[in-house]
């Protein structure tokens, strides 16, 4: 941990380099290769946001020194927190590695903050809950994982709450995008094998947009930047999700139509059971998120997910016609 001293410089150096950028918000963020992390890079340009991503290898986020020298290195004034280990199946034989990514590394990243005094945003997930509930959570929801991956993302909000009390919780939910591996992607690849596709239709949750998502949290950090140092912001955890809900196959028929309608491969999806298709880690039946808190609290909601379909399903498309 750096020294008092070091601290000092930090900040001095923060301030030196706000008169030179004019004072642009420069946000550190970890996780350098998902969705997330790319869609914020898009949009912090036409933002005029100064943006810093950190991954694998010069970040290592599980190790406390690689995460002090990496964000004292870029000087942010806000940390997002992209970075998760996301294979959810594999947790469950692969606990120490879940925990390290997803408990291990937030903590990290929140110790590193709270000593430079500086605000976390940090992301995680509707699998903190066990789907037994028939309306959409809340944040005052008690929290029940069914598996690995929920608990270690369970593990790391609490360590971001008990070290840094200048945190953003954001629980999201069934992110897609066009970088990267997500549903709506793998749906589109099979379907140019398939005529048919079986997808569950019995789990139910709110399909989320990355660069959506992407859009939220950079306003949000605009408000923390802007707001005066003694002026009280509503910090905790939120639920942000695009508008709307869906079971796994409504996502993929959309994904069909979408993709039609650019001239990309479709097929017919077959509407299946859980129990029709066995996994090694139990996901909740409903993880519908209700949005309500962040929309009353900052002012921010996400489009309807069906926009993200049409827009992700274009930008598919048009990449594999350039590559073509």
């Amino acid at each position: 941990m750096g020294t008092a001293s070091q601290q000092d410089l930090f900040r001095a150096t923060i301030g030196a380099r706000n008169k030179v950028t004019g004072g642009k918000t420069r946000i550190f963020v970890a996780g350098a290769s998902g969705q997330l992390a790319n869609s914020l890079c898009e949009l912090a340009k036409a933002k005029e946001m100064d943006l810093g991503v950190f991954g694998r290898p010069a970040l290592k986020i599980a190790e406390l020194d690689s995460v002090e020298q990496s964000i004292a290195s870029f000087s942010p004034d806000i940390v997002i927190n992209a970075a998760a280990y996301t294979a959810v199946d594999a947790a469950e034989n692969d606990e120490d590695s879940a925990y390290r990514a997803n408990s291990t590394g937030p903590k990290n990243l929140a110790l590193i903050t709270a000593r430079l005094k500086i605000p976390v945003v940090h992301i995680s997930t509707d699998y903190v809950f066990d789907g037994t509930k028939p309306d959409a959570y809340s944040e005052s929801d008690p929290i029940s994982p069914l598996g690995v991956y929920g608990a270690s993302k369970w593990a790391g909000e609490e360590a971001v709450r008990s070290e840094n009390s200048k945190h953003l919780i954001i629980r999201t939910a069934w992110v897609f995008s066009p970088f990267g591996k997500n549903f709506v992607k793998t749906m589109l690849g099979l379907a140019e094998t398939r005529d048919h596709i079986s997808v569950v239709a019995d789990q139910i949750g709110n399909p989320t947009y990355a660069p959506h998502l992407a859009e939220a949290l950079l306003n949000a950090c605009q408000k923390i930047s802007g707001t005066n140092r003694d002026e009280h912001l509503p910090w905790g955890t939120f639920h942000l999700v695009g508008a709307g809900d869906a079971s796994w196959a409504d996502l993929a028929e959309a994904t069909m139509l979408a993709s039609a309608k650019f001239g990309g491969p479709s097929a017919e999806i077959r509407r299946i059971s859980t129990d029709e298709f066995p996994t090694a880690a139990k996901r909740p039946a409903n993880s519908r998120l209700n949005t309500r808190y962040i929309a009353e609290q900052w002012g921010i909601s996400l489009p309807d997910w069906r926009e993200g379909v049409i827009e992700c399903a274009r930008r598919t498309m048009d990449h594999r016609q350039t590559e073509s």
